[in-house]
């Protein structure tokens, strides 16, 4: 198994060099790996899989162009693109994993997040993200127009940009008692995640943890090979 992981790539129409990062980079992946994980945030906004504009058609080509006779692909919800449904993976020959995912990579137990239920310091988000998660809250959303939904999720998304840069940096990460409390819950040999965009191999006594990086002036990506694994990035 030579799986490659990805998070927080945060595609949208507004961003075509990350769109054109991300094709070169699942051209190259096609051949060289046979996992591919993308551990939340492909989307900078997802309001729903009947959203099917011309942005949403290109990147869904694009999947499916990989994972046809490709690796096998995974993706796992993000905090920006939680309503990617059934639909769309069934579309672009994808998996949708449950967070947290565990499995067995070339005999290392290891567990998948996004990590953003993990940042508890921020009250705030996990308040949020407890609203947005339910299925009350989605089904009243997805009710609504597509123009209804994205003025919704462009002010969400405005309010929340605001809200971040106004909070200290150590809020806005991982708390480390509910890390320690995950790793005790989910013993495990490695762990990876995204969303705080902080990419870094965390290696310590207890638990090895690769922290995915943001796609923005550079692409991120973890790459394990037997039980060796390696942070890589490459410009944008």
């Amino acid at each position: 198994m030579k799986p490659r992981f990805i998070s927080d790539i945060h595609l949208s129409e507004d961003t075509p060099h990350l769109t054109n990062a991300f094709k070169v980079f699942l051209n190259k992946s096609k051949e060289t790996c046979t996992h591919l994980f993308i551990l939340g945030d492909l989307f900078e906004i997802w309001i729903g899989d009947d959203d099917d504009n011309s942005f949403n058609q290109d990147i869904k080509k694009a999947l499916l162009d990989f994972t046809t006779d490709g690796p096998k692909t995974f993706l796992m919800h993000g905090n920006r693109d939680f309503l990617i449904g059934d639909a769309f993976a069934n579309e672009v020959g994808i998996s949708i994993l449950s967070d947290p995912y565990t499995l067995d990579i070339n005999g290392m137990k290891t567990v998948l997040s996004h990590g953003d239920f993990l940042c508890t310091d921020d009250t705030d988000y996990i308040e949020f993200r407890n609203k947005v998660r339910s299925k009350e809250w989605q089904k009243d959303f997805l009710s609504k127009s597509i123009d209804e939904r994205n003025e919704i999720a462009n002010s969400l998304r405005a309010d929340s940009k605001e809200a971040t840069s106004e909070k200290p940096l150590e809020i806005t990460d991982i708390n480390n008692d509910t890390l320690k409390n995950f790793i005790n819950m989910n013993k495990s040999d490695l762990f990876i995640h995204g969303h705080t965009h902080r990419p870094k191999i965390h290696d310590t006594q207890i638990i090895n943890r690769v922290v995915l990086g943001d796609w923005n002036e550079y692409g991120w990506y973890l790459t394990i090979d037997e039980k060796d694994y390696n942070l890589e990035k490459f410009k944008i």
